[in-house]
């Protein structure tokens, strides 16, 4: 079917009916992922906290003031707060630079570079904290060469933090900063103001509403950290989401968890109510500016000191830790070798029922489900949220980002009490662990397409209805056309995000069946020089795996706005 000029520039006859029609296939469009949220999302955390707070004699809210009220969770509280704030101010005071630097200057292998930093923001926490154990932890690097450790410290806590959502920031911050018009800013210094009050007066005020997006979106993800404060911290430190972990799996006081589910549901529910407004500041923003390239070659010795700096801060943040992973995963008793690579093909003492090297098969083949669940259920939300509707609309649009902040703990458990009994018994089966991995693969995917689709003349879908097209046929050869490059960032997303679930994955994998983050923690945990070796080699597969998708992502990447978190 070929739509000339003519006949997408016409109103077409019948607008009204049509529009009807639109409207009922879109809406039509959201029953599957509704469905798919209120099933696996809704009902499993709904499950656990029933069973928490409630017994034989009713409802027990007074659990709630119990809980908080007890010294240890207070301190549990104030530790996931504070050391989220502290994560964000150190991320905006080390990614704001960056983001100046990829925004405004241009140097040799600036793309390379921009895909370097964002390889942590992809990798799962578990690698991120073995990583930082690497470095920092009992014979690590700094460990070796002075006799310093910073693990089961709140240095090394942060420092995780920041290596993880440094990414964040040069990103959103950095896209927008490219598309203001420089032009601006030099007009108030030719005016007599300075270039800080320049900046201060002119740029940041424009910049103000990504800036608080960034600090926003790192902030939700430190403050539900999990895998990085359990490897990095121990004993002495625990978030709430840690805390849920030990109250579910270690000492099953299922009460405490339902409370402290819901003290981090209503944060991030808060929290994503306050990103929202800073996103649609945010879009009007960039309506308001100039578009076009305004990245050039560094100007003087403050820029140059700048990119230095920058390039310095990459290497030490990002490369450093990435390095010491791959030279431990190597660094075996008898020399460098490929020693501990071997070793995960043979049999574990007692650890998995299989060779810890068949967990790179079961997480490739987990990943991959999960990503065509996350397309399928993602774009159907996506193509239904396209045009801006009511509060109803608005409202599951929101929804669909909770899995990323809700506890992936309650989450995971909630799955096996949940769907343990027909019609959807899936405790022994294998789509189990692909249905929780793309609960948290969908909200990218639809944040990824969603700006794509809206920018689609609407138009074009209405010729293509009055021409006869059905629903699925004008989305067919109306939209994928246009969002093919998209969606294939979206799945490169979900992959990499569904291939790095720890969370909900470490109650559900099977035994015979274990993914890649929870063969590395497992080992991990287990005393041993040839544990340990095993946890690093697993560790530098699952990130050579992430930053191979991620490369393959920005080979296809259309714009930097089309594959923004």
């Amino acid at each position: 079917m070929v739509l000339t000029r003519d006949e997408v520039g016409s109103p077409p006859r019948g607008r009204a009916g049509t529009g009807r029609r639109a409207a009922a296939a879109r809406a039509g469009l959201l029953l599957l992922p509704a469905a798919f949220f209120a099933v696996f999302f809704a009902w499993p955390v709904a499950s656990i906290v029933g069973r928490g707070l409630r017994t034989a004699d009713g409802w027990q809210f007074g659990r709630l003031g119990e809980v908080l009220g007890r010294p240890d969770m207070l301190e549990v509280v104030w530790f996931t707060v504070w050391q989220a704030l502290a994560s964000t101010a150190l991320t905006l005071l080390l990614g704001l630079p960056a983001a100046y630097v990829f925004a405004r200057l241009d140097f040799p292998g600036k793309r390379v570079l921009c895909a370097v930093v964002t390889v942590p923001f992809v990798l799962p926490t578990v690698v991120v904290g073995t990583a930082f154990l690497a470095l920092l932890g009992r014979g690590g690097l700094l460990d070796e060469w002075w006799g310093l450790r910073l693990d089961t410290t709140v240095w090394a806590i942060l420092l995780a933090h920041v290596f993880f959502n440094y990414a964040v920031v040069v990103r959103t911050v950095g896209g927008l900063w490219s598309q203001l018009d420089p032009r601006q800013e030099e007009a108030a210094r030719v005016l007599g103001a300075g270039r800080f009050a320049a900046w201060l007066r002119v740029t940041l005020p424009a910049l103000a509403p990504s800036v608080a997006a960034a600090a926003l979106m790192v902030f939700l993800f430190t403050f539900t950290s999990f895998g990085v404060v359990q490897i990095l911290g121990g004993p002495a430190y625990s978030t709430l989401e840690v805390e849920i972990y030990r109250q579910t799996a270690q000492f099953l006081d299922l009460p405490t968890a339902a409370v402290l589910t819901l003290l981090q549901f209503a944060a991030v529910g808060a929290i994503l109510a306050v990103h929202a407004g800073t996103v649609r500041r945010r879009e009007t923003a960039l309506r308001l500016v100039d578009a076009a390239g305004t990245a050039h070659r560094p100007r003087g010795r403050g820029q140059w000191t700048l990119l230095g700096s920058v390039l310095l801060t990459v290497a030490t943040l990002v490369l450093v830790p990435l390095g010491v992973l791959v030279e431990r995963s190597l660094d075996t008793p008898d020399g460098y070798g490929f020693a501990y690579y071997r070793a995960l093909a043979s049999a574990d003492g007692g650890v998995f029922l299989v060779p810890p090297v068949a967990a790179v098969g079961n997480s490739l083949w987990y990943a991959i489900a999960a990503t065509a669940i996350a397309l399928v259920v993602g774009g159907l939300a996506a193509a239904a949220l396209t045009r801006r509707a009511g509060r109803l609309v608005r409202g599951f649009d929101a929804l669909l980002m909770l899995p990323l902040g809700v506890s992936a703990v309650t989450v995971g458990f909630g799955f096996l009490i949940t769907l343990d009994e027909p019609p959807l018994d899936l405790r022994t089966s294998w789509i189990l662990v692909p249905l929780a991995q793309a609960l948290v693969g969908v909200p990218f995917v639809v944040r990824t397409m969603l700006p794509v689709l809206r920018a689609v003349d609407a138009r074009l879908r209405e010729a293509a209805a009055v021409l006869g097209a059905s629903p699925l046929r004008a989305w067919r050869e109306v939209d994928l056309p246009l969002v093919r490059r998209a969606l294939l960032v979206a799945a490169g997303f979900a992959f990499a995000v569904s291939l790095g679930e720890f969370g909900a994955t470490v109650f559900i994998a099977r035994p015979d069946n274990p993914t890649l983050p929870v063969a590395v923690a497992r080992l991990l945990g287990r005393a041993g020089e040839l544990n340990y070796g095993q946890a690093m080699a697993l560790s530098t597969i699952l990130m050579a795996v992430c930053a191979t998708a991620l490369l393959l992502l920005e080979r296809i990447r259309v714009a930097d706005r089309s594959g923004e978190f």
